[in-house]
């Protein structure tokens, strides 16, 4: 089976078939799973305590270091934040028009999506941010949140699209049949059973989401990278501070995988009392 991009999703010939592979992000642990120790948990605890025992053996410079990045990292929460809340409306509207019987929306759906994945993200972070300063002034968290909402949009469109097509056809038809129009067919039957099949796929794109916004340091963006290559270049350390934000980024999208795990387990706990 093709793949256009490691966590793109695939799909198969029938509904049954769907699925949906996401490989860019942190990988989401099995709700299923509570055993205490596991590959979740052992990461989290060596990366935590690489974390603490650096700065307290070794508080010049690592301790310093992470005091000079903790700004960084509000940019970095900020930059991440703006761009999920601006990719997942774009990737809903993206899934939608790839399905949609309308041929206009279809076409311009697909073509947003074929031209999107075919640039790479760095490309379209200089693009807007030095490119469209020709024309109208974007300041650097601006162009970073465009940039990043417009790329992950194209792959989300494509995450929704599976979701959405994963949905038997039978629901839809029944639902037709109770005298539901097309649109609150969509939202009040099929979207709402999409949610659990799309959440994994769909966080797992928001964890890898916040680790790409270390591209935008090639900005004026006081991001954690950008102050760490900073710090970097004053004090002649290159080895230091990049662990430092290596050993953050770990514990951060370690985190955020787990909160997709329990949101996984808590939908399936609703799916089983219905």
């Amino acid at each position: 089976m093709p793949e256009d991009k490691p966590g793109t999703p695939a799909t198969g010939t029938g509904a049954g078939n769907i699925h949906i592979m996401v490989a860019d992000g942190a990988s989401i642990p099995d709700p299923r799973e509570w055993r205490l120790i596991n590959a979740w948990s052992i990461s989290l605890t060596l990366a935590v305590c690489a974390l603490v025992t650096l700065c307290v053996v070794w508080p010049q410079p690592y301790k310093e270091i992470l005091i000079y990045l903790s700004d960084g990292l509000l940019v970095t929460f900020q930059v991440t934040l703006l761009s999920i809340m601006c990719a997942l409306p774009l990737g809903l509207l993206t899934g939608l028009g790839r399905i949609s019987r309308n041929r206009l929306l279809n076409l311009v759906a697909s073509t947003y999506v074929e031209i999107i994945r075919g640039i790479p993200l760095l490309v379209q972070i200089f693009y807007i941010y030095y490119g469209l300063a020709k024309f109208v002034q974007v300041d650097s968290m601006t162009s970073a949140v465009i940039a990043i909402s417009v790329c992950y949009g194209a792959y989300m469109g494509e995450v929704f699209r599976a979701g959405i097509q994963a949905i038997s056809k039978g629901q839809a038809e029944a639902a037709r049949s109770l005298g539901f129009t097309r649109f609150q067919t969509m939202r009040h039957v099929i979207l709402p059973q999409a949610l659990r099949t799309i959440l994994p796929p769909v966080g797992n794109e928001c964890i890898a989401m916040l680790k790409d916004t270390s591209l935008v340091s090639v900005t004026s963006l006081n991001d954690i990278m950008r102050l760490g290559r900073s710090y970097a270049n004053a004090n002649g350390l290159e080895f230091e501070p990049y662990s430092i934000i290596a050993i953050i980024y770990l514990i951060i999208t370690l985190l955020l995988s787990k909160a997709v795990s329990l949101m996984e387990a808590r939908l399936n706990y609703y799916d089983r009392r219905k």
